[in-house]
């Protein structure tokens, strides 16, 4: 499925692991994550938004900062909303993965941990979080339509694509 594929007449871009995307000209951005993060900003004003899919949790300071990490990623990924015009206070976030698929009983927890950097970032930047699916056992490909702040979700170990803004009416989170 494309997003072309639900009424929308936009460009189609892929999102590659360590990497951001942000535009004032709408685009379907997909991506599939697993423990990955990623997280959609939406400026409700202005009517655009940006991604970002990051793969592991804080950078220590060694080598060179990467949109790899969260925090990083987090970072540039607001401040390319900003320098494309945004005002933090009109953006609004929601975020997506830190599977734990491999590693059940992992001390490690990834994933887990991809979320908490999520989560302590946007509160930190003081921006909202008005939905998310993160967690589990299993990886999701997501369509962010960065015109309508719009996300489309396909849980990978299940056929059906459902409209994230639908379901999460009905979720509180």
């Amino acid at each position: 499925m494309e997003l072309s594929d639900v009424g929308q007449d936009i460009a189609d871009y892929f999102l590659f692991p360590s990497a951001l995307f942000a535009d004032r000209v709408p685009h379907g951005v997909q991506t599939i994550l697993g423990s990955c993060i990623a997280v959609c900003l939406h400026d409700v004003k202005l009517g655009f938004g940006g991604i970002n899919h990051y793969m592991m949790p804080w950078w220590k300071g060694e080598g060179i900062p990467s949109p790899k990490y969260g925090d990083v990623s987090i970072e540039l990924l607001v401040r390319k909303m900003e320098l494309l015009g945004s005002n933090r206070s009109n953006l609004i976030a929601k975020i997506f993965g830190g599977a734990n698929q491999h590693f059940q009983n992992s001390t490690l927890d990834i994933g887990g941990r991809n979320i908490e950097t999520a989560l302590t970032s946007l509160d930190d930047f003081g921006i909202p979080i008005i939905g998310k699916s993160v967690g589990g056992a299993h990886g999701r490909k997501i369509f962010f339509h960065t015109g309508t702040g719009q996300v489309f979700m396909k849980t990978l170990d299940r056929p059906e694509i459902k409209n994230y803004d639908e379901a999460i009416k009905s979720v509180n989170c």
